[in-house]
């Protein structure tokens, strides 16, 4: 029987990561971003690379309802099972709340927390049916520790992790499991340009590991948090 991983925002980055680390394992990805090119070369790279994983995309900006809306019914269309969900998307824009654009709150919001919420409830009651699943949401040590210039951006993880905590509650007497993921700062390309070497970093590729060590527990045990950090500390 295929699996399928449902991943937002999984062309760059953790995103990126966690889709190669499950194809790796013979899954079939699913995945949106907000450039067709990008998707259209994941598609390459991923089918090229595992022979036995197929990509499944469509070009979605889960900020806007209407485009999450549309992407929820193109995977929705098509029918198929989706074993794991990862609430990828999200952005980061510094500031503090006191000087910050006032749209940088509500901007945030539907972002990094209303796109996880609705694309959740998309797809969980297929999970809850069936009594297997997980989902899996990006959140961040900005979810537990504030710090300045974080503004809006640790509101929206704050949120995120707080909603997290709330489905487990939900979702453990279905057998569906939830996992909150909380990395420190990583190596991707929003780092571009800052003067520091790799070791200050975690790995997205480490971060995906995580992932698929939680997801492959057995039904008995659920990871609920994975928090990971650089091993010299925060930056």
């Amino acid at each position: 029987m295929h699996r399928y991983i449902l991943v937002t925002g999984g062309t760059k980055g953790i995103g990126r990561a966690i889709i190669e680390q499950f194809a790796k394992e013979g899954f079939h990805i699913i995945t949106c971003s907000r450039n067709e090119k990008d998707l259209q070369k994941l598609k390459l790279d991923i089918e090229r690379n595992y022979t036995f994983s197929k990509v499944f995309y469509r070009e979605a900006d889960l900020s806007d309802r209407n485009s999450l809306k549309q992407f929820a019914k193109y995977v929705q269309g098509l029918n198929v099972q989706i074993d794991v969900l990862v609430n990828n998307s999200g952005l980061f824009i510094p500031g503090k709340i006191t000087e910050e654009d006032e749209e940088a709150l509500p901007f945030m919001i539907n972002t990094n927390l209303y796109s996880a919420y609705y694309m959740t409830r998309a797809f969980v009651h297929d999970m809850i049916a069936r009594r297997s699943g997980h989902i899996f949401n990006m959140c961040s040590t900005a979810s537990i520790t504030a710090y300045t210039n974080g503004g809006s951006y640790c509101i929206s993880k704050f949120a995120m992790y707080g909603m997290s905590k709330v489905l487990r509650e939900e979702l453990k007497e279905h057998n569906v499991r939830v996992t909150a993921i909380l990395p420190g700062a990583t190596l991707t390309a929003s780092w571009d340009g800052v003067d520091l070497p790799p070791e200050r970093f975690v790995k997205a590729e480490d971060v995906a590991m995580s992932v698929w060590g939680a997801y492959t527990l057995s039904e008995n045990s659920v990871v609920e948090e994975l928090l990971i950090r650089p091993q010299l500390g925060d930056l």
